[in-house]
């Protein structure tokens, strides 16, 4: 479904979602507005970098299919009861232009757990919000 629908992300738990917004928008919001909704859930997404994985974790989610994960959020999942597949492993996530890392996997790189993450993304996110106004 993932790939049919060239979808970024679909969450099944009792209904099936998709998403189609890149990064962890998606996911963040759910975590915010409908933790219900991820605790529990299958996740299938293209790619999963290390703040991706906090947010799965956080929400409690019991599944993940990655086409795409990198190592620190393997690491990060590794810590959790999230059982995580894979298609590919990388070192990290690029950026969209592949010229360096993903901004949210650089902003990442220095926490240790999920919880030290969530303020990290909240930020992010803030960020992303006031260069859109």
């Amino acid at each position: 479904m993932l790939h049919e629908g060239k979808y970024s992300c679909v969450i099944r738990n009792g209904e099936t979602r998709t998403f189609t917004r890149p990064g962890v928008v998606d996911v963040y919001g759910l975590l915010k507005n409908e933790p219900a909704f991820l605790k529990g859930a299958s996740v299938a997404d293209k790619v999963v970098g290390k703040g991706a994985a906090a947010l799965l974790a956080l929400g409690e989610v019991s599944e993940l299919y990655a086409d795409v994960i990198s190592t620190a959020a393997l690491d990060l999942l590794k810590k959790t009861p999230v059982k995580a597949l894979y298609r590919e492993e990388v070192p990290a996530i690029k950026n969209k232009l592949n010229t360096g890392l993903c901004p949210l996997e650089a902003k990442c790189a220095g926490a240790n757990s999920a919880a030290d993450i969530l303020p990290l993304i909240d930020d992010f996110m803030k960020e992303k919000l006031q260069n859109k106004v």
